[in-house]
């Protein structure tokens, strides 16, 4: 199959918003609609509801395992230009939703999914330094921009400078930068939430 269907593919379980999704299960507010307004993991947990934010985190790291793995096994070729297309792909997919308005969330999850299905050693050290991070400052968007910056750093580690998941996983944490824009801004100001602040 060509790598560019793959990545279609790829794009549409991406563009499936599981804080969306979990949120109306759950018959919770929608999280576009209050804290930060984004679908994600986070702002699901301001709603008070831990677990309905589990299930978030899960579903939108799920899918991006499931995106990489599908281009493996399912609906891709397997080669490594395939997989990376799958894993950029989803990660579009998440920001992007085709499914929600083209309104998604900031792929935080998403991105430690395709990670995971890329290598699971870059998942790993990419996973300890948000724990890191989230765990002594109590930002989550903080940890998310430190995270995407090593994650490139791991990905140039494991991998020689011309390899396809070398440039996917800096287009991935280039995304995510983008994406924290507003976050930077408010993190200079001051004004950024902290991990476990519930909406006003």
């Amino acid at each position: 199959m060509s790598p560019w269907i793959s990545a279609v593919i790829a794009y549409l379980i991406g563009s499936v918003s599981f804080a969306v999704v979990v949120s109306r299960l759950y018959r919770l507010p929608d999280p576009r609609q209050y804290g930060s307004g984004n679908p994600g993991a986070t702002n699901v947990l301001r709603s008070g509801r831990k677990s309905a934010a589990v299930l978030t985190l899960f579903g939108d790291s799920f899918k991006g395992w499931l995106a990489v793995y599908g281009a493996t096994h399912w609906f891709g070729d397997g080669t490594d230009v395939t997989l990376a297309l799958a894993a950029l792909a989803a990660i579009l997919g998440h920001l992007y939703p085709l499914f929600h308005g083209f309104k998604g969330g900031k792929g935080v999850a998403t991105a430690l999914g395709v990670l995971l299905g890329l290598n699971w050693i870059l998942a790993l050290g990419t996973l300890t330094t948000w724990i890191t991070i989230a765990v002594f400052f109590r930002y989550s968007s903080l940890a998310a921009l430190v995270s995407a910056a090593f994650a490139a750093f791991f990905a140039l580690i494991l991998y020689n400078p011309a390899h396809p998941y070398v440039w996917a996983v800096a287009a991935v944490a280039a995304l995510l930068v983008w994406r924290h824009r507003g976050n930077i801004a408010n993190l200079v100001a001051g004004k950024e939430r902290r991990l476990g602040d519930k909406s006003a």
